[in-house]
């Protein structure tokens, strides 16, 4: 039986590319590189300023892997938040190449029924923690150089690179309040919900417009730029948001049990885990 003991505060930060992870990774110090015994891998350290620790993690593309990763992290880690911080395509005219969208909920858009009349939609969605969102509104305030806008982001397995297609059409349609589209958020707000315990929250730096001049963009070095603000935002967000109060977390439960780290001392408790040496 895994030896308990207090919880520390930590907020898992989850990427799906490279340069997103690059973009949050800056922010972190003192890392530290720790292995889960399926492989899956997080540096943790200090979020500066904060009572924060940190646990990014960069999952790769899709839906389904956000999903089934952010669900191994959450049990292994007990984190008090998820973010997922990365880049998006802009559904809005007045939504530009890095603005940033902080997502008040998350329509998963692939969900319906295709019938004699065509396809109809049965949308899902998943509403930002209020209290993330709460801290966000307050957090940019401070933040000029950041245009940010608390809208609605659909979130599928299509990379979208015409305004024309079939798909466009159905978002303007059934999902017209959505501003930007992305591939990962739904998958790791479903896993956050499903965990009954978590603040989650969906922030997306815009690196292009959804359209056929996508790669133009990406080449010009807008993901870059969009992941740098994104991340920015994610950043401040966590200096508005405090940890919970640690006055119960010394009680057997399931909230201090089960195999995680002890962050303090770099002290691993039960199997799962191991240091990468």
């Amino acid at each position: 039986m895994p030896q308990t003991h207090p919880r520390v505060p930590t907020v898992v930060v989850l990427t799906a590319l490279a340069l997103e992870y690059a973009a949050v990774r800056g922010h972190i110090e003192h890392r530290e590189e720790f292995v889960h015994r399926d492989g899956t891998r997080i540096e943790q350290g200090r979020l500066a300023g904060t009572d924060w620790y940190v646990a990014l993690a960069e999952l790769g593309e899709g839906e389904r892997t956000a999903a089934s990763l952010t669900t191994q992290l959450i049990e292994w880690l007990r984190p008090e938040a998820v973010l997922f911080v990365g880049v998006a395509g802009s559904l809005k005219d007045d939504i530009a190449i890095g603005d940033v969208v902080v997502g008040t909920k998350v329509y998963g858009i692939h969900g319906g029924k295709w019938a004699p009349g065509g396809f109809l939609s049965r949308p899902e969605s998943w509403p930002g923690s209020n209290a993330l969102v709460q801290a966000a509104r307050s957090a940019v305030r401070d933040m000029p150089a950041v245009r940010t806008h608390f809208k609605p982001i659909a979130s599928g397995d299509v990379v979208l690179a015409d305004a024309e297609a079939r798909i466009a059409k159905d978002l303007r349609e059934h999902y017209n309040d959505a501003a930007a589209i992305e591939m990962e958020g739904s998958g790791a707000a479903h896993a956050a919900h499903l965990s009954g315990q978590v603040h989650a929250l969906v922030i997306r730096g815009i690196s292009d417009r959804a359209d056929a001049r996508k790669h133009t963009a990406d080449a010009a070095g807008s993901q870059e730029r969009a992941a740098a603000q994104a991340a920015s935002v994610a950043v401040e967000v966590l200096r508005k948001h405090h940890p919970r109060a640690r006055a119960s977390d010394s009680r057997e439960g399931p909230h201090t049990g089960g195999d995680h780290i002890d962050f303090r001392g770099s002290t691993f408790y039960g199997p799962v885990i191991g240091k990468q040496q």
